[in-house]
C-alpha cells in the first residue's frame, strides 16, 4: 500500500523526470519535441495508475486527467523552432508541479505551488518590455499571491482564509485580481500560453472549494458582485480587442467569473464545475493554438484584419477553427455548454439580476468570437498572401482538442468521480484546520 503523503510526489516525479531527460537533446530541437511529447504521455499513466489511491476531492479527478493532455496538444502544434525548447522542457515541470498541487493537500502542495509561482515570474522578468507596463501588475500579483500562501500556513482565520481566497482570485482570476491571467496569456513565449490558461485555472477551482465556506459572509457576498462585474466587464473588453490574444485573455476571464458566481450561490465545488473549468480552459487553449497558426506563417505582430479568405485555401483549419470556437461559445453538445447548464441547475440561490447577467456575459461569448473567426475565415482572398493547409501536428492537435470537447460535452457528470466518497472541503482547507 502506497503512503498517500507519497502520491504527490510520485505523480509531480514522472513530467519532472521527463523534463530533465528532454535537456539531454538540447541542440535538436525536433528530438526535444519529440521528447517533450512522449513524457507527457507518459505522464497520463501514474494518473490512471494512483487516482485509486488518492482522496477524491469535491470536483472529482477531471482536473488531473486534463492537464497532461493540456500539455500534449500545447507541445504538438508548436512549429519545430529553436527558441521553443525551454518553452517544451518548463511545460513537462510546471505539469510536474500541478500534478503534484492537485494531488496534494497539505504543505507538500503550498511548496509545489509557490515553486510554480516563482518559475512564472521568473519567466515573466524574462520577457517584460516597457511597450506592454501590463506585465509589471501580472509579476506583481503572483508575488502577491506567493505571499498569500505563506500567511495562509503561518496564520490563522480569518486572515488565513482571505489570503487563501486571494491567491485563488489570481489563478481563477477574479476581478480586481485578473491582470495575471492576461500577463501569462499576452506575454509568455511559445506553448507556455495554451498550457498555463489550463493549469492556472484548475488549480484555482481545486483550491477554492473549501476557501468560500470559510470566509465571512460579507466576503462571499462580494465575491459574488465581483463575479458579475467581471463577467461583463471581460466581455466587453474582448468585444473591442484587435489582438486576439488579449481578446481571448478576457473572454476567459469573462466564464471564469461565471464559474466564481457559480461558487458563490452553491458554496461547493462539484463535478459539474470542474468540467466547466476544464472545458472553458481547453476551448481557449484550441482557439490560442489556431491563432498560433496565423503568427507562425504570418509573423507574430500580424494585425488579424489583414488576414481574410482562409476557409476557402485552409478547409481543414476552417472546420477545425469553427468547431473550437463553437465550443468556447458555449453550445451543445461541447464540454462548456454541459458545464455551465449543469450549473444552472444546481444553482440554490440564484438571484433575477445575477442571472440575467450571467446569461448576457455567457451569449456575449458568441457574438466576439464568431467575430474573430468570421474575419479570418470569410471575406475576399488576398492575392498577396501565401495560404499555407495545416501541418499533420497541427491538424492532430487541433483535432484532440475538439474531440475532447466533445467528450466532456457528452460524458455523464461523474464519470471522473469513480463512486469515491468525496471529502468536503478544499485542499487549503487543511492548512485551516491546522491553524485552529
Amino acid at each position: 500500500m502506497i503512503d498517500p503523503a507519497v502520491m504527490p510526489w510520485l505523480l509531480a516525479a514522472v513530467p519532472m523526470i521527463g523534463a530533465a531527460a528532454s535537456l539531454l537533446f538540447w541542440s535538436d530541437a525536433e528530438r526535444l519535441k519529440q521528447s517533450a511529447l512522449v513524457w507527457s504521455l507518459i505522464s497520463i499513466a501514474p494518473v490512471i495508475g494512483f487516482t485509486g489511491h488518492l482522496t477524491m476531492p469535491p470536483e472529482g479527478f477531471l482536473s488531473l486527467y486534463l492537464l497532461p493532455l493540456a500539455a500534449l496538444v500545447s507541445i504538438l502544434g508548436q512549429p519545430v523552432q529553436p527558441e521553443h525548447r525551454l518553452s517544451w522542457v518548463l511545460t513537462l515541470a510546471w505539469l510536474g508541479l500541478g500534478l503534484g498541487i492537485l494531488a496534494g493537500g497539505d504543505l507538500a502542495g503550498r511548496l509545489f505551488l509557490m515553486v510554480l509561482l516563482l518559475s512564472i515570474i521568473v519567466r515573466l522578468s524574462r520577457h517584460h518590455t516597457e511597450l506592454w507596463p501590463i506585465s509589471w501588475w501580472g509579476i506583481g500579483l503572483f508575488s502577491f499571491a506567493i505571499l498569500c500562501i505563506a500567511l495562509s500556513v503561518l496564520t490563522g482565520p480569518p486572515v488565513s482564509s482571505v489570503a487563501s481566497l486571494v491567491t485563488c482570485a489570481i489563478l481563477l482570476p477574479l476581478l480586481p485580481f485578473h491582470d495575471g491571467h492576461l500577463t501569462v496569456l499576452t506575454r509568455l513565449p511559445g506553448n507556455l500560453p495554451t498550457f498555463i490558461v489550463v493549469l492556472l485555472p484548475v488549480i484555482g477551482q481545486h483550491e477554492v472549494s473549501g476557501v468560500l465556506t470559510a470566509v465571512p459572509e460579507v466576503v462571499a457576498w462580494a465575491v459574488g458582485l465581483f463575479a458579475l462585474i467581471g463577467a461583463l466587464y471581460g466581455a466587453l473588453k474582448a468585444l473591442v480587442q484587435t489582438r486576439v490574444r488579449l481578446l481571448l485573455a478576457y473572454g476567459s476571464l469573462s466564464l471564469y467569473s461565471l464559474v466564481w458566481w457559480f461558487l458563490v450561490t452553491t458554496r461547493e465545488a462539484t463535478p459539474r464545475m470542474a468540467l466547466l473549468v476544464g472545458a472553458v480552459g481547453l476551448a481557449t487553449s484550441g482557439l490560442l493554438l489556431g491563432w498560433q497558426v496565423i503568427r507562425t506563417r504570418y509573423g507574430d505582430d500580424v494585425d488579424p484584419q489583414a488576414i481574410s479568405g482562409l476557409a476557402a485555401a485552409m478547409p481543414q483549419y476552417a472546420v477545425l477553427l469553427s468547431l473550437t470556437a463553437l465550443a468556447a461559445m458555449g453550445l451543445p453538445p461541447f464540454g462548456v455548454f454541459a458545464g455551465f447548464t449543469g450549473l444552472l441547475l444546481i444553482s440554490t440561490h440564484p438571484t433575477t439580476i445575477g442571472l440575467g447577467l450571467a446569461l448576457l456575459a455567457w451569449l456575449s461569448a458568441s457574438w466576439y468570437l464568431m467575430q474573430m473567426v468570421q474575419q479570418l475565415l470569410f471575406g475576399p482572398r488576398r492575392p498577396d498572401i501565401r495560404y499555407t493547409e495545416l501541418l499533420p501536428t497541427e491538424t492532430a492537435a487541433l483535432a484532440i482538442v475538439v474531440c475532447a470537447l466533445l467528450i466532456l460535452g457528452l460524458a455523464p457528470a461523474d464519470l471522473f468521480t469513480f463512486g469515491q466518497p468525496a471529502q468536503t472541503t478544499g485542499a487549503f482547507t487543511h492548512v485551516l484546520t491546522w491553524n485552529r
